[in-house]
């Protein structure tokens, strides 16, 4: 008896050992199909527009074509929790950005996923300065104007973000913070459905990422009266930043970063990352994310595990402060 329960015991012992050899040998041939990559915003979109552009080079450099799907939904929770519900294989990819990955953490009561045990970070790549932009409705052409028209005005502005808890409404509220302003926030589920609104001034303020308003400038509805960053954007040469308009601190971005499941392989999270290195490396991509009012960043595998943990906590504090409250 106690001879077949060793043969028993051995033999179970070589399937598992075949089994992890198998896994090993499918991670290291990784990729031999196409990838998805869920971007959980509208397609046109600021995290869009940059999402196609790395994953356009990324797919040329491991030979496999990345598809993206979008499924925007709840200030980008819909699709991230897909993903983090997705196999652990390398074939669902997902593009994060600080609402979903970071803000949102704080904002919900409840996620259908946790960033930090159900995701992994392969890098963040794209930093985006905030741009304010205005109507053409409203009757101001600078950032001093904007302020002291809503501070005549208590209540009355509006503006518009791609969700509660998103970087453009979180650079709202601090805006709102440094003034002394009180302006109302209103949630869209895409940026689609805000340019009418702000165009025609019914939503007249904005607190946005270039490619987001890119179309509402260049149709004249709408104005960029500052940049919040430390250097006028290549996109938006003649709009002075936030420091040269008069309101110094502040300075406000938001991110975007590419995520797996957890579990995933460190092969494949190998990989991912070396892929997306060589991608925002490339001028031509650095280029391209500049024409869209973006930076293109990279970080090690730990270094991106460690951006995340910061980026909740600093999130967080700001939230409080603001004192935003949490969503069902």
């Amino acid at each position: 008896m106690v001879f077949f329960r060793k043969i028993l015991w051995v033999g179970a012992a070589f399937a598992v050992t075949l089994l992890a050899a198998a896994a090993t040998a499918r991670a290291q041939s990784y990729p031999t199909r196409p990838i998805t990559a869920i971007v959980p915003f509208a397609g046109g979109s600021a995290s869009d527009v940059v999402s196609r552009i790395l994953f356009d080079h990324m797919a040329k450099s491991i030979g496999q074509s990345i598809v993206v799907e979008n499924r925007p939904g709840a200030g980008g929770n819909s699709g991230t929790a897909d993903a983090a519900k997705a196999p652990a294989d390398g074939y669902t990819i997902v593009g994060g950005g600080s609402g979903p990955v970071a803000a949102n953490v704080t904002l919900y009561k409840h996620l259908d996923y946790d960033p930090q045990k159900d995701l992994v970070i392969v890098s963040p790549f794209a930093s985006f300065t905030i741009v304010v932009v205005a109507s053409n409705k409203l009757p101001v052409n600078s950032l001093q104007e904007l302020i002291a028209y809503a501070q005549a005005h208590p209540g009355e502005l509006n503006y518009g973000s791609v969700g509660i808890g998103s970087s453009q409404h979180l650079a709202g509220e601090y805006f709102a913070q440094l003034t002394g302003v009180k302006i109302t926030h209103v949630p869209y589920r895409n940026i689609g459905q805000y340019m009418p609104d702000l165009m025609s001034g019914q939503v007249p303020l904005g607190f946005q990422w270039y490619p987001n308003i890119s179309a509402a400038l260049a149709a004249k509805g709408a104005k960029a009266l500052a940049v919040a960053g430390a250097n006028r954007l290549e996109a938006l040469p003649d709009v002075p930043t936030t420091k040269e308009a008069g309101l110094p601190p502040y300075v406000v971005s938001g991110w975007f970063a590419l995520l797996a499941p957890a579990r995933t392989p460190p092969v494949i999270l190998a990989k991912l990352n070396s892929a997306l290195k060589a991608a925002v490396e490339e001028p031509s991509v650095r280029a391209r994310f500049a024409q869209q009012g973006a930076e293109a960043i990279y970080m090690s595998l730990d270094q991106s595990k460690k951006f995340i943990g910061d980026e909740i906590v600093k999130y967080h504090d700001i939230i409080t402060k603001a004192g935003v409250p949490q969503i069902d």
